[in-house]
């Protein structure tokens, strides 16, 4: 058996990778990394710890980046730099220019596990793991807006063709600007391979007809808990189909999942998720689901 290994988005979670919020983030400048006001490097390392826990009581285990106080706070969200295939790790090119330097810690780690590197996204390219949903083993969809480009896509496209891969592009809103990036995952999380949480008014409309078309069911998050969290509510991590870790805070979002069959655990996240905009899927990037 490979170690490694992620072509699903809600298969068990075997592995995974994580980067301590206790040194990366402790001399973040808000401002500088677009924290919001609740911002607290100590409280937000706790919270990150607390995810952590609730990670490893899954059965999965925590590949950990190496915790040096390099002033990359936003490396603790693992999800973005790097993409796992059956085939080996995409090295991926962040959009966010103080994140450019977090694929070689990726890649670095890689080499580390001994997991091979299928391909590089290069510049011009951009693609943040964000915008990446497995639709099904064969089909990936991305979104293409402020922070993964047309070039991005199109170098994943061609590593990933000869695999038999498929990947689809969508046109993503702008949202609320720039600095506030909205990923594809911003708007949907699967909960199972036939089941997504998502806030359809800013779905793709030619992805939601993938969707529908895949006959994978929709649970529609509160879109007054996803206004008022930028998000946030709607960003859950699936630990096993059914299984998942959600922000605490969202109870009309966590009923609705609860209705559709989902055991919701949370963890209290006001410092780390809401306030830096990176829910438990952001802090965490799949190695092997299976």
């Amino acid at each position: 058996m490979n170690g490694f290994g992620s072509q699903s988005m809600a298969a068990p979670l075997k592995r995974v990778l994580m980067r301590s919020a206790a040194n990366a983030m402790r001399d973040a400048e808000p401002a500088a990394w677009h924290y919001g006001a609740g911002f607290n490097a100590g409280k937000a390392a706790l919270q990150h710890a607390a995810l952590a826990d609730l990670v490893a009581a899954s059965g999965a285990g925590i590949e950990w980046i190496e915790d040096e106080r390099d002033g990359l706070s936003d490396s603790v969200f693992t999800h973005d730099p790097s993409l796992m295939t059956e085939h080996g790790a995409l090295i991926l090119s962040m959009g966010k220019g103080l994140r450019q330097p977090e694929p070689s810690l990726h890649e670095r780690t890689y080499q580390r596990l001994g997991i091979p590197v299928l391909g590089r996204v290069e510049a011009p390219g951009q693609v943040e793991g964000g915008d990446c949903v497995w639709v099904d083993a064969n089909t990936l969809a991305i979104g293409r807006g402020v922070r993964t480009n047309q070039a991005g896509i199109e170098q994943l496209s061609a590593i990933l063709a000869p695999k038999g891969i498929a990947v689809h592009g969508f046109d993503l809103p702008l949202w609320q600007g720039e600095e506030a990036c909205l990923h594809l995952m911003s708007v949907i999380s699967p909960l199972a391979d036939d089941l997504a949480l998502v806030y359809a008014p800013l779905l793709p409309a030619a992805f939601y007809q993938m969707l529908k078309a895949r006959g994978i069911k929709l649970v529609h998050g509160d879109a007054g808990e996803f206004h008022a969290s930028n998000g946030l509510s709607l960003n859950v991590l699936p630990t096993s189909p059914h299984q998942v870790i959600a922000v605490a805070g969202f109870p009309k979002t966590k009923a609705a999942m609860e209705a559709a069959g989902c055991t919701v655990q949370t963890f209290e996240a006001d410092a780390l998720c809401i306030a830096c905009e990176g829910g438990p899927t952001c802090l965490t990037r799949p190695i092997l689901r299976q």
